[in-house]
C-alpha cells in the first residue's frame, strides 16, 4: 500500500511542477496590458480632457491679462571713451581697465539721488537700484543701462537720464573725458514680462497634466471587476458561466411584459 500511494502521489507532483511554469504570472505582460488599458482610458476620457485644458488655457489668458503688472523696460547706452580723446592703443587697453570703474559708478548714492531729484521720482535708492541694470558686452567699451517700470515714459525717462548723471559724474569727479551718449532710451510699446502666447501655452501644458493625472489616479484606485477578463486576469480564475445582471434581468422582463400587452390588446 505505500508503494502504491507513492506511485499515485508521485505523478500529481509532476503534473503540478509542469503546470507550475505556465501558472506563473507574467509581470512584464501585466505591465504592458495595463500600459495599454491606462491609453486606452485615456483616449476614452478626451472629451473630460479637452475640456480641463480649454479651462486652464482660459484661466492662464486671464490671469496673465488681468492681475499681472505689466513693465516696460527702455534701455540707453553710452560709450565709455570720449571722442575729443585720441583713440589709439594706449586709450583702448585704458577703456578696458576702467569697465570695472564705470559700472561702480552706478552705485554710488549721489548718483541715485541726482536722479530721483531731476525727475521728482517717488522711489528710494534701493528700489530705483533694484529696477535698474547696467551691462557691458566682452569685448567693447559701451555700457547699456537699462531701467523697467510699469510706466513706459518713465522707463524711457530714467534710463536716459541715468545715461546724462553718469556721464557727467564721470567727468567732473573721476577727472576724465565725458563719456559719450550713443543711443538715448526710447519709449517701449510691449511689456516684457507678459505673453499671452507663453500663458496660454503654459495653461495648456497644465490642463493636460491635471486631466491625465486624475484620469491616471481614478484608473489606479479602481479594484472593481467588471469583465470576465478581469477574473481570469486578476483572480486566475476560469469563467465556466456568465450570470447576466439583476438589472439587465428586470429590463428584459419588462420589455417580454410590454410585448405581451401589446399582443393582448391586438
Amino acid at each position: 500500500m505505500a508503494e502504491h500511494e507513492s506511485r499515485t502521489v508521485q505523478p500529481k507532483q509532476a503534473h503540478l511542477s509542469q503546470l507550475a511554469p505556465d501558472t506563473a504570472p507574467h509581470y512584464d505582460q501585466e505591465m504592458q496590458i495595463d500600459l495599454v488599458e491606462l491609453l486606452y482610458r485615456l483616449l476614452a476620457s478626451w472629451k473630460m480632457i479637452a475640456c480641463i485644458v480649454l479651462v486652464c488655457m482660459i484661466v492662464a489668458a486671464f490671469y496673465a491679462t488681468s492681475y499681472v503688472t505689466p513693465l516696460y523696460k527702455a534701455t540707453s547706452t553710452i560709450y565709455v571713451i570720449g571722442r575729443d580723446s585720441g583713440i589709439n592703443l594706449s586709450d583702448l587697453q585704458l577703456g578696458n581697465n576702467m569697465m570695472n570703474d564705470y559700472m561702480k559708478v552706478f552705485d554710488m548714492w549721489e548718483v541715485h539721488d541726482e536722479v530721483i531729484k531731476n525727475l521728482k521720482l517717488r522711489y528710494s535708492y534701493t528700489a530705483i537700484r533694484r529696477n535698474l541694470s547696467v551691462s557691458n558686452s566682452t569685448g567693447t567699451h559701451i555700457l547699456e543701462i537699462t531701467f523697467s517700470s510699469p510706466d513706459p515714459q518713465e522707463a524711457a525717462a530714467v534710463a536716459n537720464e541715468y545715461a546724462n548723471v553718469v556721464s557727467n559724474y564721470i567727468s567732473d569727479t573721476m577727472r576724465m573725458d565725458k563719456p559719450s551718449v550713443m543711443s538715448v532710451a526710447l519709449v517701449p510699446t510691449n511689456p516684457y514680462n507678459i505673453s499671452l502666447t507663453r500663458s496660454v501655452a503654459m495653461g495648456f501644458l497644465l490642463g493636460l497634466l491635471i486631466s491625465c493625472a486624475i484620469v491616471a489616479l481614478r484608473y489606479i484606485l479602481d479594484d472593481k471587476i467588471k469583465t470576465a477578463e478581469d477574473v481570469r486576469k486578476y483572480a486566475g480564475l476560469v469563467n465556466l458561466a456568465i450570470v447576466p445582471m439583476e438589472e439587465s434581468l428586470k429590463k428584459s422582463h419588462g420589455s417580454g411584459s410590454q410585448k405581451k400587452r401589446g399582443g393582448n390588446k391586438q
